[in-house]
């Protein structure tokens, strides 16, 4: 892989601000996976609208117009998330979003480690060249545990390279950290808009805002029968 230092320099100087504030607001910091008894409605507090799971997060998966949305609050680093990602999302893909039924967001909550943020930063950044979903599912095909280097600076620019962005202009984007304020957004909306306390914490939404929660890396039926639920509404 071709890599400069410059990036390694530029990723983490350009994520310090951002990884000591959340350090600062005790965002980061390994937490065991969601642990809810099963799906329920959502008891949101009045700040929480439909634009809480869609602000600061991906672009849509599937058919924007589609009628559910599935948000997954997830972090690069997070073992349950790549269980989910292995598992489960493909058998979600075939059936609810390559038909139009579902579209799927994703959005930061880094709680493990400094990688997850610059992970994070690697996926918004690749979104600029529309390679978003591309970026998220090569992070998660790579993942080898919890901060243990797999998502290094030199890494996620070898990344960036297989998927086929421009490096110089995903390193420059990289660099600049200028995603960090939707990043911190992102996690602001899970810790204390949602009160969540790990990863993967999911959310269905469908017609007339009704909102559930699937709690962690649930299996495929699980999300079927949530997501059939708000269906049939």
């Amino acid at each position: 892989m071709i890599h400069g230092p410059s990036l390694g320099i530029g990723a983490a100087i350009a994520s310090l601000a951002l990884i000591a504030a959340f350090f600062g607001l005790g965002v980061v910091g390994h937490e065991p996976e969601l642990a809810i008894e099963q799906a329920s409605p959502a008891q949101a507090p009045d700040m929480v609208t439909t634009e809480t799971f869609l602000a600061n997060g991906s672009p849509f998966l599937g058919d924007p117009d589609a009628m559910v949305t599935l948000v997954e609050f997830g972090d690069y680093q997070c073992q349950a998330c790549s269980r989910f990602f292995h598992n489960t999302k493909d058998a979600l893909l075939e059936k609810y979003v390559n038909t139009g039924q579902v579209r799927m967001v994703f959005k930061d909550f880094n709680i493990i480690g400094p990688d997850s943020v610059t992970a994070s930063h690697g996926a918004h950044c690749a979104n600029e060249q529309g390679l978003f979903w591309e970026y998220h599912d090569i992070l998660y095909e790579n993942w080898t545990g919890e901060n243990n280097g797999w998502a290094s600076a030199e890494n996620l620019a070898g990344f960036a390279r297989d998927v086929g962005l421009d490096a110089q202009r995903w390193s420059e984007c990289v660099e600049t950290g200028r995603y960090s304020h939707s990043i911190l957004a992102s996690n602001n909306d899970a810790r204390n808009l949602l009160k969540l306390t790990g990863t993967p914490a999911f959310f269905v939404v469908g017609p007339g805002d009704k909102i559930a929660q699937i709690p962690g890396a649930q299996p495929f039926s699980v999300f079927e029968k949530t997501i059939d639920a708000h269906l049939e509404q």
